[in-house]
């Protein structure tokens, strides 16, 4: 089988070179639930760890921008989004690199918290409402697939046949608005768009950079 083209730099080996940073960060937010879970039911108020864009607006516990991203609203938010992380963050990171998918990884989730916040503006209903998730980042890994790697193959909860990904990318992301919407199930689908932007400027970056060889990772998934 041919090698993943990885559009990383190289890079010394290190000791924890052999490490899965989509482990890491998998690891990461599941100690983060049970810790903040822990926080929470001490009466630790949830302005201090959630994204609430009144907070942000007055200039208040910033910091959430980071802490929401690690903190999960229930067993099954959190089983989730990290059982899809397991997979799409995997492939990202064989692209990318360590180093690049950790930094887009979080400029994504923050990007996705900058949207959610900006669009309860004209939503008022989300304006005095809590965030939480990884999600937002999630998205923005999607959005670097639909780009890189188009025409990936890949099956979505409950639908039995493959999809290929530049198809699938937008579909979640517009089938979860729709939920949202038909059962008033509070879903952050500004923060996902967001991510999902996120993601798809950088694709847009990187295939302008390295023509070749996002050229070539296209074809390797195809």
């Amino acid at each position: 089988m041919k090698k993943i083209y990885n559009i990383s730099p190289k890079r010394k080996k290190n000791l924890f070179g052999s490490l899965s940073l989509t482990f890491i960060i998998i690891l990461i937010n599941i100690f983060a639930f049970i810790l903040f879970t822990i926080l929470i039911g001490l009466k630790v108020p949830l302005d201090y760890i959630a994204i609430k864009p009144l907070n942000i607006t007055q200039g208040k516990y910033l910091w959430t921008f980071v802490t929401s991203m690690f903190m999960h609203g229930s067993f099954f938010h959190i089983f989730a989004n990290m059982f899809s992380l397991f997979f799409v963050g995997s492939l990202v990171e064989k692209i990318l690199g360590k180093k690049r998918f950790f930094s887009f990884y979080m400029l994504a989730g923050l990007l996705a918290g900058v949207f959610f916040v900006f669009f309860s503006l004209f939503f008022p209903a989300d304006f005095n409402t809590f965030a939480v998730g990884a999600s937002g980042a999630l998205f923005g890994l999607i959005g670097l697939l639909v780009l890189l790697t188009p025409n990936l193959p890949v099956f979505l909860m409950f639908i039995p046949i493959p999809i290929k990904m530049k198809y699938a990318g937008p579909g979640i992301l517009i089938v979860l608005w729709f939920i949202s919407i038909a059962g008033n199930i509070p879903i952050g689908n500004t923060a996902h768009f967001g991510g999902l932007i996120a993601g798809l400027a950088y694709g847009l970056y990187l295939k302008k950079k390295y023509k070749k060889k996002t050229k070539y990772i296209s074809k390797y998934f195809s």
